[in-house]
């Protein structure tokens, strides 16, 4: 069996950077085990696969070690292989996930907004293994599926080198640490403990799901420009809207073909 497979660079407007995922067009779903196998033989942050079923397509997205609820820059990429490669006379798609409906809609200026649900944290104790990982001082930590640390300077953010293995028995996916930007609203780091190869993601749409809406009250504003200052960096503009977040970034291709199984 062949299978089409993508690699897109997400929210980035500039090939190596962004986040790379890798996408699989399917004609229909694989066993579990297989996918896994793929995304692991991929060793991006996710690989992701989507079917179409009547005008929605059902999207899944595997990190190399676990399937994942929702993931921004895999969904970001397959609209952009949707768009540009399998109809490109749409502007909108509607993808059905675990986390519920979502939908990519393509721009004038060739950047994809994404509408996605807002996971708003809520304030908790700053963990004693945060206090012991950070060789910085935390200010607040704020749970939902991630768990989100402030700081207070953008400084800080790119000095950050967390003791990653102190905090792999937490309870959240995503160690998420968050100052108010320089020059953007503001800037984050995102680390998975439990990521055997990829400890750091490069730029993470989901954890926006939390942190737009805990910007959005701090800084009392509904549009918001985000940078996640990894490595590879990553630009998102932001809005939140009630209880839905809409991120907009834009993509490059790298690589098209396909892989036999």
């Amino acid at each position: 069996m062949k299978i089409p497979m993508y690699q897109i660079d997400a929210f980035t407007k500039t090939l190596f950077g962004g986040n790379p995922a890798a996408i699989c067009h399917l004609p229909y779903w694989l066993d579990d085990s297989l996918m896994q196998n793929i995304a692991k033989e991929n060793n991006l942050a996710e690989t992701a696969y989507f079917v179409k079923k009547d005008d929605i397509y059902e999207i899944r997205w595997f990190m190399p070690h676990a399937e994942i609820d929702l993931c921004g820059h895999a969904t970001l990429a397959s609209a952009y292989v949707i768009f540009n490669y399998l109809n490109s006379d749409i502007n909108e798609v509607t993808f059905s996930s675990k986390s519920g409906l979502l939908k990519a809609t393509k721009e004038s200026d060739g950047a994809i907004t994404l509408d996605f649900p807002s996971r708003p944290p809520q304030e908790i104790e700053i963990p004693k293994e945060i206090h012991e990982a950070l060789n910085t001082k935390p200010l607040k930590a704020f749970a939902s599926r991630d768990l989100l640390i402030t700081v207070s300077s953008e400084e800080e953010v790119l000095a950050i080198n967390p003791k990653l293995e102190m905090l792999k028995e937490l309870p959240y996916l995503c160690i998420i640490i968050t100052a108010e930007g320089e020059n953007s609203d503001f800037v984050s780091r995102v680390f998975d403990a439990n990521a055997p190869t990829l400890p750091e993601d490069p730029v993470t749409g989901s954890a926006h799901t939390s942190l737009v809406p805990y910007w959005s009250q701090k800084l009392n504003k509904t549009n918001l420009k985000a940078l996640q200052l990894s490595t590879r960096r990553g630009e998102l503009d932001c809005r939140l809207d009630k209880d839905r977040v809409f991120l907009s970034g834009h993509a490059v291709p790298y690589l098209k073909g396909e892989i036999e199984i």
